[in-house]
């Protein structure tokens, strides 16, 4: 059997050096984007709300039916965020 080895030399510490630092950036993006998830969504659960009381009493005008598309979009976007949690 013959093993085949290739050597990166210098070039590999580098590219490992880099792959440590992106993981150490990756790591603080996901805690912080879902640190408070729960307070996000009651925070999106609770607009959603008061936009449906609106719509309750008077018809709603295309920004706030903009609003609401936008609002149930982010809901749901967060709930995977913090299912995949």
């Amino acid at each position: 059997m013959v093993i085949i080895t290739y050597s990166w030399g210098g070039g590999g510490y580098v590219l490992k050096e880099k792959l440590k630092m992106i993981k150490g950036s990756l790591k603080f993006w996901h805690q912080s984007h879902t640190q408070y998830l729960d307070g996000k969504i009651k925070l999106v659960k609770d607009q959603i709300s008061c936009l449906d009381v609106k719509a309750e009493e008077h018809k709603l005008e295309e920004e706030e039916l903009g609003e609401i598309h936008f609002l149930s979009s982010e809901i749901l976007s967060l709930s995977n965020l913090h299912a995949s949690c």
